[in-house]
C-alpha cells in the first residue's frame, strides 16, 4: 500500500466512523473472547506437562466392575500395598506412591493445617520437582526429615535459610520434630498434585486395609520407556489380579476389579468413578464458544466489508479513469482489509490482557498471554481474514468498467449473488447466536434448578465440622458434649458421609432372601445418635434410630445376629420391595451382619449433582470416633455459631487445625465447576449476539443506503413511513427467522448431551428456544428500526436526488 491508498483508508474510515467502529471493534472482541477461552483450555490441557518426562509416568487406576455398585468405574487410587506386590511379580518396575495427608504445623501449642503428602523414597524418579535448597531424595530416606516449598520457607522461616531447622508437626496423630531437609519450588497452578510439604510414606504399615483388594488409601505411579512398555505392562495385569486378588475378590477377581494405566497428562480431565466428566465437558464447550465466537465475528466482519466495499464503486471507477490498474485495486482492499484485521488484533489482544485478571481471581487461575505463540497465531490469522475480507470485494469492484460505474444511478453491490452471499452470513451468525441464547438459558435454569432442588435434608442451620476425624475418642466425646451445652446448638451428630461429601466411602452387597447371588450393592453411611434429627430427614415409614432397642447398636452385636438398619427411598425399589411400608421387617444380608429394615427415610444427596443417588444404607452406633464428621445442627447467626463451636475446638484440641463450614457452603462448592462455566457460556453468548448484531445493522445499512431512491418512489406514490419500516424490518428478518431452523436441532442434540451428565436435569421444554426466538427477534428488530426509520422519514425529494 503506498502513501495514497493509506489516505484514501482514513478518509473512508472518518466518514464512516461508527462502521469503522464496529466493525473493528467486532472482530477485536471476537478475537479477545477467542484468545481468553483458548487460554483457558490451553491451561486445563496443561496439567502436570511441566513434569520432566511426563509422557513416560503413568497412573494405576481400580476400575470397579460391580453391576449397580454406587463406586462402578475407574477411580485414581489404589490400595496401599500395591505397589509391593507388584514389585515381588514384577522385578525392576519403577514406580512410587502418593499418600495426600493434612500435616499439622504445631507453633506454640496450636496447630496449622498444612497441605501435604507421604511419598515413597522413589517419588523424585518420577517426578523431578526443583529444589531451591538442600536435597530431594535424600532426605524422603530419613523419616524424621520433611521438605517443603517456597511458601512454606517464607511462612515459618522468613528470609533465613530453613534447611536443618526443625518444625514440630503432626503426621497421621503421630506428633514429634522433623527437621527441614529441603526447599522445593512451589508446585505451578497446572497441577492436580495438592502440597506444600513432602514426607517419608511409611517402609511397613501393619494396616488390614493396606494389602486389602477391597481398599483405596494412595495414588500409585509407574514409569515405562515407551507406550508399547506400558501396553506390555498393563496386558500381564490381569494375570496379576487373578494370582493376588483371590483372597479378597474370590475366584475370578477380574470379573470384579481391573487396574487401567492412565497417562498422567490425561489425569486432570478423566472423570472418576460414575461422576460424568463435567471438567471435560467444559472444557470443550469453552473451547468450541471461544472458536464459534471468533467464527462469527470474522463472518460479521467479512460481511461488512463486503457490503460496505460495494459503496466504493465510484471511487474505484475514479482511480481507474487516472490510471490505476486491476491489480494495484486488489492490492488496495486487500492491504486495507489486512491493515484492520491487524488493527483489530491489536485491540483483541488489548482486551484479553484486562481480561485475563478478572479470569484469574473467578476460577483460580495464573493465566497469561504466550507472545510467542500469541503473536505469530494472531499474524497468520490477520492476513488469512484481511485476505477473505477483502479478495471479494476488491474482485467484484475491479471488474467494473469506469464508465458504466460512472454514469450509473446506483452503485454496484454484487446483484442478487452479492445479496445472497450476505443473507447467508447473515443466517450463518444468528444461528450460533440463537443456539448460544438457548444454551444460555438452559445452563442458568439447571444451575437454578440445582441450587432449589430438595436435597432430602434441611440443609440451612448445619455446621460440618471435618476435623472432627483426626480427634481421639476423649476429645471426641469431649467436643460433643461442650457443643451440646451450647445455648445456639440444637444437637450434634457424628457419621462417616456428611453434606458435601466429606468421610469415608463404603458399599455393601446385601443378599435378598429367596433370590440367587449376592444381591445388589448398597452405599453404607454409619451413624450415631441423632443423625436423622439433625439432619431434618423425613421418614417415610418405620422408626428411627435410638437406645431403647438394644438391636439397632450394630457395635453390640455378634456373628449371626440380626441388626437393624434404615434404608433409603431409592434402597426400596433396588431391594425389590413394592413400598416404603412393605419394606419395614423385611430381612436382607446374611453372613456375619444379617439386617432387618426398621425404617425407610428420604433420599438425602450429600454429592456432586453430577453423581447419581445411590440406594444407601444406614447403620448406627451409639459411641463411634473412627474417620467421622461432626454435623450440628445451630439457631440464629451463622458466624457468631462459628466462633462458638470454634472456641469449644480450640479449648479442647488446640493442636488439631479447626475445620468448618456451613452446609450450604459445602453444597455450593459441588456446583462451582458448572456455576464457572455457566457464568463464561453467557459471556460469549451474550458478546456472539452483539457482534451478530454489528453483522446485521451493517447489512441493514448497505441495504438501506442501496434503495434510497426507491424508498423515494414509494412514498412518492402514497406509502406510508409504517409501510417502509415494515418492508425493511420484514426482508431483515427473514434471514434470523430462517436460522431458527438450523439453530434450534443444534441447540437441542449439545444440550441433551450435556444435560445427560446430570442425575437430576431438568427437560428440554420448547419454552426455552421460543424464549431464544423472541429474545433474537427482538433485539434484531431493534438494531435495524434505527436505519428503517430513518430512511422511512427522509423526504421523497431528498431521496430521489440522494447519491
Amino acid at each position: 500500500m503506498n502513501r495514497f491508498a493509506l489516505l484514501t483508508l482514513y478518509r473512508s474510515l472518518a466518514r464512516h466512523k461508527l462502521y469503522g467502529a464496529l466493525n473493528i471493534g467486532g472482530l477485536a472482541v471476537g478475537i479477545a473472547v477467542f484468545l481468553v477461552l483458548g487460554l483457558y483450555v490451553r491451561f486445563e490441557t496443561s496439567f502436570e506437562k511441566w513434569i520432566p518426562g511426563y509422557q513416560q509416568v503413568y497412573l494405576v487406576q481400580t476400575e470397579w466392575r460391580i453391576e449397580n455398585s454406587p463406586f462402578s468405574g475407574a477411580y485414581p487410587a489404589t490400595m496401599g500395598g500395591l505397589l509391593e506386590e507388584m514389585r515381588e511379580d514384577f522385578p525392576g518396575l519403577t514406580g512410587t506412591r502418593v499418600s495426600p495427608a493434612a500435616i499439622n504445623v504445631i507453633r506454640s501449642g496450636v496447630g496449622i493445617k498444612e497441605r501435604g503428602a507421604q511419598v515413597d523414597t522413589s517419588f523424585f524418579d518420577l517426578f523431578p520437582l526443583t529444589m531451591i535448597r538442600g536435597e530431594g531424595a535424600a532426605t524422603l530416606k530419613d523419616p524424621s526429615s520433611i521438605l517443603i516449598d517456597e511458601e512454606l520457607a517464607g511462612k515459618y522461616f522468613g528470609s533465613s535459610n530453613p534447611v536443618g531447622q526443625v518444625l514440630t508437626v503432626s503426621i497421621d496423630g503421630e506428633t514429634g520434630p522433623h527437621r527441614i531437609g529441603g526447599v522445593f519450588k512451589n508446585l505451578p497452578k497446572e497441577t492436580d498434585f495438592d502440597f506444600h510439604m513432602l514426607s517419608a510414606l511409611p517402609a511397613k504399615v501393619d494396616a488390614d486395609y493396606w494389602h486389602h483388594w477391597g481398599s483405596s488409601s494412595l495414588y500409585t505411579y509407574l514409569r515405562f520407556p515407551t507406550p508399547d512398555a506400558a501396553k506390555a505392562f498393563e496386558a500381564k495385569l490381569p494375570d496379576f489380579i487373578n494370582r493376588r486378588g483371590k483372597a479378597d475378590l474370590g475366584q475370578n477377581p477380574t470379573d470384579t476389579v481391573l487396574l487401567p494405566l492412565l497417562p498422567l497428562a490425561d489425569q486432570h480431565l478423566t472423570p472418576q468413578g460414575q461422576e460424568a466428566a463435567s471438567l471435560q465437558q467444559t472444557v470443550i464447550t469453552m473451547g468450541l464458544v471461544g472458536l464459534l465466537t471468533l467464527l462469527i465475528a470474522i463472518v460479521n466482519y467479512v460481511n461488512l466489508a463486503t457490503a460496505r466495499a460495494g459503496l466504493r464503486a465510484r471511487e474505484v471507477a475514479m482511480r481507474k479513469v487516472l490510471g490505476a490498474n486491476r491489480s494495484s485495486l486488489v492490492r488496495q482492499f486487500i492491504g486495507e482489509a489486512v491493515l484492520l484485521v491487524g488493527l483489530s488484533a491489536l485491540i483483541g489482544l488489548v482486551l484479553t490482557e484486562l481480561g485475563l485478571p478478572w479470569l484469574n481471581a473467578m476460577a483460580d487461575m495464573s493465566l497469561t498471554v504466550p507472545y510467542a505463540i500469541v503473536v505469530p497465531a494472531l499474524a497468520v490469522l490477520t492476513v488469512l481474514v484481511g485476505i477473505g475480507a477483502g479478495l471479494y470485494p476488491a474482485v467484484l469492484l475491479s471488474r467494473f468498467p469506469a464508465a458504466s460505474v460512472l454514469a450509473s444511478s446506483r452503485a454496484p453491490g454484487g446483484g442478487r449473488a452479492g445479496a445472497r452471499v450476505r443473507a447467508v452470513l447473515v443466517l450463518f451468525q444468528f444461528t450460533l447466536a440463537i443456539a448460544f441464547i438457548v444454551g444460555t438459558i438452559v445452563l442458568s435454569a439447571q444451575t437454578a434448578h440445582l441450587r432449589d432442588t430438595d436435597p432430602g435434608f434441611q440443609r440451612d442451620g448445619l455446621i460440618v465440622v471435618r476435623s472432627m476425624s483426626e480427634t481421639d475418642p476423649v476429645q471426641s466425646q469431649a467436643l460433643l458434649a461442650a457443643w451440646r451445652s451450647l445455648p445456639m446448638i440444637r444437637s450434634v451428630t457424628l457419621a462417616d458421609s456428611n453434606a458435601g461429601g466429606s468421610g469415608n466411602n463404603n458399599a455393601n452387597t446385601l443378599a435378598i432372601p429367596g433370590r440367587p447371588g449376592p444381591g445388589p450393592s448398597l452405599r453404607q453411611i454409619q451413624v450415631t445418635p441423632d443423625f436423622f434429627e439433625t439432619y431434618g430427614a423425613t421418614l417415610l415409614a418405620g422408626r428411627l434410630f435410638d437406645k431403647a432397642h438394644g438391636a439397632d447398636d450394630i457395635s453390640q452385636h455378634k456373628d449371626g445376629v440380626v441388626a437393624n438398619i434404615i434404608i433409603s427411598r431409592k434402597a426400596v425399589s433396588t431391594l425389590g420391595f413394592s413400598s416404603p411400608q412393605a419394606a419395614i421387617g423385611q430381612h436382607v444380608g446374611g453372613g456375619r451382619y444379617p439386617y432387618e429394615i426398621v425404617g425407610v427415610v428420604e433420599d438425602m444427596r450429600f454429592f456432586s449433582p453430577r453423581v447419581p443417588i445411590d440406594a444407601t444404607y444406614y447403620t448406627y452406633q451409639v459411641n463411634r470416633d473412627d474417620f467421622s464428621v461432626a454435623t450440628l445442627r445451630y439457631e440464629g447467626d451463622l458466624r457468631a455459631a462459628l466462633d462458638e463451636v470454634k472456641r469449644v475446638w480450640l479449648q479442647t484440641a488446640p493442636q488439631i487445625p479447626f475445620d468448618a463450614a456451613s452446609a450450604d457452603e459445602r453444597m455450593a462448592n459441588l456446583y462451582k465447576s458448572d456455576d464457572h462455566a455457566a457464568r463464561l457460556f453467557t459471556i460469549g453468548a451474550v458478546l456472539a449476539m452483539m457482534i451478530s448484531c454489528v453483522g446485521l445493522w451493517g447489512l441493514a445499512s448497505f441495504n438501506t443506503a442501496r434503495r434510497i431512491k426507491e424508498i423515494g418512489i414509494r412514498k412518492t406514490l402514497g406509502a406510508s413511513s409504517l409501510d417502509i419500516v415494515r418492508l425493511l424490518v420484514r426482508q431483515f428478518l427473514g434471514p434470523v427467522l430462517l436460522a431458527n431452523l438450523f439453530a434450534w436441532p443444534l441447540a437441542w442434540l449439545v444440550l441433551k448431551r450435556w444435560l445427560a451428565g446430570f442425575d437430576d436435569a431438568i427437560a428440554l421444554s420448547p419454552l426455552y428456544f421460543l424464549t431464544a426466538t423472541v429474545l433474537a427477534l427482538l433485539i434484531a428488530v431493534l438494531t435495524v428500526i434505527a436505519q428503517s426509520l430513518r430512511a422511512a422519514r427522509a423526504a421523497p425529494a431528498w431521496a430521489l436526488r440522494h447519491e
